[in-house]
C-alpha cells in the first residue's frame, strides 16, 4: 500500500478529512488600506475527492491554495490536515508536513532546467530521505505511466509544454502525498494538450485515492470533477456540477 493510500485509510478510519478549512480569513494590508481576500472560508475535502476551485482572476484562488498548502498563514481561522490543526506548528514542522503530505502543481511547471526529467522527479524523493536508487526506480516508473519512458534523460528545454507539465505532475506525486493542490495546471497549454494533461492528472488522482483541489478558469474541465466551489468577494460557494 502506498503512503497516500495508508494516509487515506487512516483519515477515513478516524473520520478526519484530508483538508479542512474553518473560518479562514486572509487580509492584505498596504499603508492604511486593508484588502480582505478570504473572508471566513469553510471547506471540507476528503480522501478520494477531486474538487474544482473557480472564480475570476484576483478573486483569491491562489491565496486559498497557499493557505491550504501551508505556504501562508491565515489571519484567522483553522487549517487542518488529516484532522491536525496546523496553526500552531513551527515553520520547520510546516515545511516537513508539506514535504510529506502535500503535492503542488502550478500553471508553470517550475522544473529545474539543469536536470533531466527523471532527476526532477528524483530530487523531492531524495530530499525526503529516499535512497537514490529507489528514487530513480520510482521516478522512472511514474514517468513511464504518463507516457514519458522515452524522455527520462531529456532536460525541460527539450520537452514540449505538455511533457513538461506531465513531469511536474509526477514530481508532485513522487512522495505519495495525502493532498494535491493544483493552481491552473493547464493554463499555459493549448486546448488539446490541456485536455490530455488534465486527463492524466485525474486518472492518477483517481487511482491513488488522494484528495485534490484544482483551481481553474476552465468550466468544462471543472464539470469533470466531483464538486465545484466558487470564490467570490472572499466567500466560498458550492456550485452544481452541471451549472
Amino acid at each position: 500500500m502506498t503512503l497516500a493510500a495508508e494516509a487515506a485509510a487512516r483519515s477515513e478510519a478516524i473520520g478526519a478529512p484530508a483538508l479542512e478549512l474553518r473560518g479562514v480569513r486572509r487580509v492584505f494590508r498596504q499603508g492604511g488600506v486593508s484588502l480582505v481576500v478570504l473572508d471566513g472560508i469553510d471547506l471540507v475535502l476528503r480522501a478520494g475527492e477531486i474538487v474544482a476551485l473557480v472564480g475570476p482572476s484576483g478573486a483569491g484562488k491562489s491565496t486559498m491554495l497557499h493557505v491550504a498548502g501551508l505556504l501562508e498563514r491565515p489571519d484567522d481561522g483553522l487549517v487542518l490536515i488529516q484532522g491536525r490543526d496546523c496553526g500552531s506548528l513551527s515553520d520547520d514542522h510546516r515545511t516537513l508536513l508539506r514535504r510529506r503530505a502535500l503535492g503542488f502543481v502550478y500553471q508553470f511547471h517550475h522544473l529545474l532546467p539543469e536536470f533531466s526529467a527523471l532527476e526532477n522527479v528524483m530530487l523531492p524523493q531524495m530530499i525526503a530521505g529516499v535512497a537514490k536508487s529507489a528514487a530513480r526506480d520510482k521516478g522512472a516508473a511514474l514517468l513511464d505511466r504518463v507516457g514519458l519512458a522515452g524522455r527520462l534523460g531529456h532536460r525541460p528545454a527539450r520537452l514540449s509544454g505538455g511533457e513538461q507539465q506531465r513531469v511536474a505532475i509526477v514530481r508532485a506525486l513522487a512522495n505519495d502525498p495525502l493532498l494535491l493542490l493544483a493552481d491552473e495546471p493547464t493554463g499555459n497549454l493549448d486546448h488539446l494538450t490541456g485536455e490530455a494533461v488534465m486527463g492524466t492528472l485525474i486518472e492518477i488522482v483517481r487511482s491513488t485515492g488522494l484528495a485534490a483541489l484544482i483551481a481553474t478558469h476552465n468550466l468544462e474541465l471543472a464539470r469533470r470533477l466531483d464538486r465545484i466551489v466558487a470564490i467570490e468577494d472572499g466567500r466560498l460557494f458550492e456550485w452544481p456540477v452541471n451549472n
